[in-house]
């Protein structure tokens, strides 16, 4: 009998990764799921977890490299109008894990809604940007989510909410497999001087990092008090090439798949150059980005 026997509408075999990852790398998923809505979910859960087939979740891809191999068991991605929406309730903003994190920024700003606004630029999904706590220089995402709606691998919905929801540098509490929801608080504010602030750290990104090439942000966490991208300049790995993977000229901490690259010509650069910021300042570079 078929794993998921009933469910074929929202399941892919061997399905190609490649596409839904930023990257543009990487092999196929046994299972690509694309459940309507949570009674889809919950049961997909259920019958992996029956049958010990491993699950990840699949966001926008934007901070994501796949193997070349592709991956063993089970990929949901919550890419159904149903998980995309988003509203607005007062100063409180209610989206779906799968909701547009760009989007969220614009519609706030228009609204004259404050607390998005340095999250301009930065790809991704909600769900993925809750989970990995998304951000930069000018702010990051957890300072402004109140709660989270999850689901275990039981099934189960529940709510976390701050305080016992907590935030950290790239990363937060939060176990469950599936965010669902999150419920952000803004503040009110001036639409003007918002949009000035998008346009600037808009205008920031343009000029210091390569957004016109096929990359996942940021590949390593920067080391407290100290910046990956520097380090790895001042390592001189500015430029260095591995088949079609390359370390951006224009920032160090990011690395570009060029046209013929492989998911292992980035993971060998990736190691090249931990090794060598290594060797050179005695810091372990840690990834910032998922590697499947």
């Amino acid at each position: 009998m078929n794993i998921f026997s009933g469910l074929e509408h929202i399941v892919k075999e061997k399905c190609p990764l490649a596409p839904y990852t930023w990257y543009g790398l990487g092999g196929p998923a046994d299972y690509l799921i694309t459940p309507q809505n949570r009674e889809q979910i919950a049961e997909v859960l259920r019958r992996c977890r029956e049958n010990q087939l491993p699950v990840r979740v699949l966001g926008f891809g934007s901070n994501l490299l796949v193997g070349d191999d592709g991956v063993r068991g089970a990929v949901i991605r919550l890419e159904n109008p149903v998980f995309c929406e988003f509203k607005f309730e007062g100063t409180t903003l209610k989206a779906g894990a799968g909701a547009n994190l760009n989007k969220l920024v614009l519609e706030s700003v228009r609204k004259g809604l404050a607390g998005l606004e340095a999250l301009t630029g930065i790809p991704g999904s909600v769900g993925g940007a809750v989970r990995m706590n998304a951000g930069g220089r000018f702010g990051d995402l957890g300072s402004v989510v109140q709660s989270v709606t999850v689901m275990n691998m039981d099934g189960q919905i529940f709510e976390k909410a701050k305080p016992e929801l907590v935030f950290d540098y790239r990363s937060t509490n939060i176990t469950a497999k599936l965010i669902l929801e999150a419920a952000i608080e803004l503040t009110e504010s001036d639409p003007e001087s918002l949009l000035q602030v998008v346009k600037e750290v808009w205008i920031y990104k343009k000029n210091t990092q390569p957004l016109d090439t096929h990359n996942a942000g940021c590949i390593f966490k920067n080391p407290r008090g100290l910046s990956a991208g520097a380090l790895i300049d001042r390592a001189g790995l500015k430029g260095t090439q591995i088949g079609g993977a390359i370390v951006s000229e224009k920032h160090a901490n990011f690395i570009i798949a060029e046209k013929g690259c492989r998911s292992s010509d980035v993971r060998q650069l990736i190691d090249l150059v931990r090794t060598r910021v290594r060797e050179k300042f005695d810091v372990q570079l840690e990834l910032e980005i998922e590697i499947w």
